[in-house]
């Protein structure tokens, strides 16, 4: 997979490196990718009002995830994170994301979350409402 360009992305973030990120290499372990990750995704849906963690009926939980690496990231550094959907079925999505520094236009490591969006005392897949759909298009 060639490294994604900042222009895919749809909705940004800032994250700031934080001094225990480093692990023993002197780089961002790659652990801490997959919190931000989270993060953004997470960070998105609030903002967008389609999420309220400790009160919506409807919760994604993650069933795929990847990471792929292309360059260091280490403390002290801001990261540029961006988020787009590949793809929204009746009740998963797929969101990429993309991680960069700087001023640079490429991703340093770029991934995906599969959420599949269940009722939040059943477990039990639960479709989009219309609300969450139109927010999701808005990222493709």
């Amino acid at each position: 997979m060639s490294r994604a360009s900042l222009e895919k992305f749809k909705y940004f973030m800032d994250i700031q490196t934080r001094w225990n990120d480093n692990d023993m290499y002197g780089h961002v372990n790659n652990a801490v990718y997959y919190t931000w990750f989270d993060s953004l995704v997470n960070n998105w849906l609030i903002e967008t009002g389609v999420l309220d963690p400790l009160n919506s009926a409807q919760i994604g939980l993650v069933v795929d995830t990847g990471c792929q690496y292309f360059a260091p990231l280490s403390y002290p550094q801001s990261v540029r994170a961006g988020l787009c959907v590949a793809h929204i079925g009746n009740s998963s999505v797929r969101y990429e994301i993309g991680l960069f520094k700087d001023d640079d236009e490429r991703a340093c490591a770029q991934g995906h979350f599969v959420h599949v969006y269940v009722d939040a005392s059943s477990r039990k897949p639960k479709p989009f409402g219309d609300k969450f759909r139109t927010a999701l298009e808005t990222l493709v």
